[in-house]
């Protein structure tokens, strides 16, 4: 197969969804692939999915990639419904609601990556507006692009394009990326920075039980109010701690940087002023 076309359809969103299709192509030069997205932005009914999903297929992906919300509530259900009945290898990028119905997922022939730490936003009208939004969701994907939950991502997918393009067997990806997953998977040379990372992650964790507390236990506004404040300042707290990981792997000049050649091959490179080379390890 000379390119693999990805279909990307955006339910909703988490915090992984804005520049999801930008890692599989960072640089604007692969040659071995063509990427769709489209979304239903923030709403997630069903008439949303039945007006917008048919459309993907109209490009003939080889692979769909699914990224939503809670997948087991009505739309993004019938959007898994639609998938599995389909053929097309199909894999869902979702929240940790999603660690509740694996089975459901396998059983339906999908693929899934469940991110532990990617947290629901504080949705409260006397909190939230466009710009608290746009804020809390660059907070959310600093921590999960610093602790090598956007790595996961794409070297996964990056898998599945190799098998395409070779025509051998597809296993889909089905796993719940936890903090352990930080500890064991990143690309941290630093035990301080994988530290560092692995409390970051866990504290975008904590966000979530927040949130879900304040935006759907709690009835009074003297309540609620001031919790999904508190899960955002959480949120900053730990973007911050991210960074900071980050920054001792880049004075050490030990940071790991994995381009993609415009072949499609992974590259890998630490020290800064050195050209990258081929990453054996992932081929």
């Amino acid at each position: 197969m000379e390119k693999v076309k990805i279909g990307v359809f955006k339910c909703g969103n988490i915090g992984a969804s804005p520049i999801f299709e930008l890692l599989l192509d960072e640089l604007a030069e692969r040659q071995d692939i063509k990427v769709r997205t489209l979304t239903t932005g923030s709403k997630m009914g069903v008439e949303d999915i039945e007006e917008t999903l048919p459309k993907i297929f109209e490009f003939n992906p080889d692979l769909i990639i699914f990224m939503s919300p809670n997948p087991a509530i009505p739309g993004p259900a019938k959007v898994r419904e639609f998938l599995s009945n389909k053929g097309v290898p199909s894999v869902v990028i979702s929240d940790s609601v999603a660690k509740r119905i694996k089975n459901k997922l396998e059983e339906q022939g999908l693929g899934y990556i469940v991110i532990m730490g990617d947290p629901m936003i504080g949705a409260r009208r006397e909190f939230l507006d466009p710009v608290e939004m746009a804020i809390f969701n660059s907070n959310v994907l600093k921590v999960l692009a610093i602790t090598g939950v956007c790595r996961m991502l794409h070297q996964e997918i990056d898998k599945l394009i190799v098998a395409l393009k070779e025509g051998s067997a597809i296993t889909l990806p089905r796993f719940v990326i936890d903090t352990d997953s930080i500890r064991d998977n990143s690309d941290f040379q630093n035990p301080y920075a994988k530290a560092k990372a692995m409390a970051a992650y866990e504290m975008v964790k904590r966000v979530a039980e927040i949130d879900i507390k304040a935006c759907f236990v709690e009835k009074e506004k003297a309540k609620y109010v001031p919790l999904v404040a508190c899960a955002h300042e959480l949120a900053q707290a730990a973007a911050r701690l991210a960074e900071e990981a980050r920054e001792i792997e880049k004075y050490a000049d030990t940071l790991v940087r994995k381009p993609h050649s415009k072949k499609g091959k992974s590259l890998i490179k630490t020290k800064l002023m050195l050209p990258p080379t081929l990453d054996e390890e992932n081929h």
